[in-house]
C-alpha cells in the first residue's frame, strides 16, 4: 500500500500522454481497474481539478495520485553482462530523440508471455538516466535486425505516424526461401486474418475476411533449392513476410511455425539454426527533411549458410 499522496510534475518525456497511460506506467502492479476507479471517482486530479482518463497532459501539469495498493511483484531480472556488451555494440544510430539498435535473434523485444527481459527492459537497465525509452514498432523474437526506439514521447507519435503511413518509413529485409524465386514475383497483395489459439500462439493466414496487406519482392540470388529475397513490407500486418512468401509457395529457411520440415533439417546441416529473416534497412524523413537511412549487416551465422549454399552450387 502506497500511504502517501504523489503529485507528479508532468515532463517533456510525457508530454501528450494520455493521463490513464500516464498513470498505468507510474503505478507498476496496480490493477489497470483500479486506476480507472480512481480517475473516475475523482481521487486523480490535474492541476488541482477532476480529469478523464483521455485528457492529454501538458508539460508542468500537476498530477495528484491518491494512495493505492500495489500488489506484490518479482523484480525484473537484471541484464547480464554478455547481453548489456551485445547490445551496446549493437547501437547503429544515436542522437537525442531516438536510437536504431540491431537486435539479436531470440530476443524478444519485451517481456511478457513466458519473457522476463526484452530488448526495451534491457535498454532501460542500461540507459536509467533516460526517462523516456519506447518501442516505436515490434520485431518478431526470431528476427534479427533494425528496430526504432524513441526517446521521446513526441519523436514516438511521429514515427508511429510514419509506419501507419503508407511507404513513409522504407523497410527491407533479408529472407532466404526454398525454391526458385520468380523475377516476375515482385508484390504479393493478399489479405491478412491474425488467430489466436487457446494457448496464446498466434497463427496468421490468408483469407478474404483478413486485412489488406501487401508485401514487394525482389529476387537477390538464386541458388539450387534457395533463393535470396529482399521483402519490403508496405502495411505492418503479424508475420506479414512470412505468410506472404509461403502463400507464393516459399516459406522462410528456419521457420518453424509456417517453414518446411525437410527444408529446415537441409538448411540446418548449412548452419541454419534460426528463422532467416533480417531487417536490414530502414530509411524516412524527419521533419526536418534530414534523411536518415540505417543498415544491419547480415549476422555472420546467416552470412555462413549463404557461403555454403553458394559453394554447393559451385560443386554441382
Amino acid at each position: 500500500m502506497s500511504s502517501n499522496v504523489q503529485l507528479l510534475t508532468v515532463s517533456d518525456a510525457s508530454e501528450g500522454q494520455r493521463l490513464d497511460n500516464f498513470l498505468l506506467a507510474r503505478l507498476k502492479g496496480v490493477p489497470k481497474s483500479l486506476v480507472y476507479r480512481i480517475i473516475r471517482k475523482g481521487e486523480v486530479r490535474v492541476n488541482k481539478g477532476r480529469a478523464k482518463p483521455e485528457r492529454k497532459l501538458e508539460v508542468g501539469d500537476v498530477v495528484r495520485v491518491p494512495p493505492v495498493r500495489v500488489a506484490d511483484s518479482k523484480t525484473p531480472p537484471k541484464i547480464g553482462d554478455g547481453l548489456k556488451e551485445h547490445l551496446a555494440d549493437a547501437i547503429l544510430y544515436d542522437c537525442p530523440s531516438f536510437m536504431v539498435v540491431n537486435k539479436p535473434s531470440g530476443l524478444a523485444v519485451h517481456g511478457g508471455s513466458g519473457v522476463s527481459l526484452g530488448l526495451i527492459e534491457s535498454l532501460r537497465q542500461m540507459y536509467p538516466e533516460q526517462a523516456f525509452l519506447e518501442l516505436v514498432h515490434r520485431l518478431d523474437r526470431d528476427t534479427s535486425g533494425c528496430i526504432l526506439v524513441a526517446k521521446k514521447r513526441s519523436m514516438l507519435r511521429y514515427l508511429q505516424d510514419l509506419f501507419r503511413g503508407v511507404k513513409q518509413i522504407d523497410k527491407r529485409y533479408l529472407a532466404l526461401v526454398k525454391g526458385q524465386w520468380s523475377k516476375r514475383a515482385k508484390v504479393v497483395d493478399v489479405p491478412l486474418l491474425k488467430n489466436e489459439r487457446q494457448c496464446g500462439e498466434r497463427m496468421v493466414r490468408v483469407s478474404p475476411e483478413g486485412k489488406a496487406s501487401r508485401t514487394e519482392f525482389d529476387l537477390i540470388e538464386a541458388f539450387e533449392s534457395a533463393s535470396l529475397v529482399e521483402a519490403r513490407p508496405i502495411t505492418g500486418r503479424t508475420h506479414q513476410i512470412r505468410v506472404h512468401a509461403l502463400y507464393k509457395g516459399h516459406p522462410l529457411a528456419g521457420d518453424e511455425k509456417y517453414g518446411d520440415e525437410a527444408f529446415n533439417s537441409a538448411l540446418k546441416a548449412l548452419g541454419c539454426r534460426r528463422l532467416f529473416l533480417h531487417a536490414a534497412c530502414l530509411a524516412f524523413d524527419l521533419s526536418t527533411g534530414e534523411h536518415i537511412r540505417v543498415e544491419a549487416p547480415l549476422p555472420d551465422e546467416l552470412n555462413g549458410v549463404l557461403k555454403q549454399l553458394s559453394t554447393s552450387r559451385g560443386a554441382n
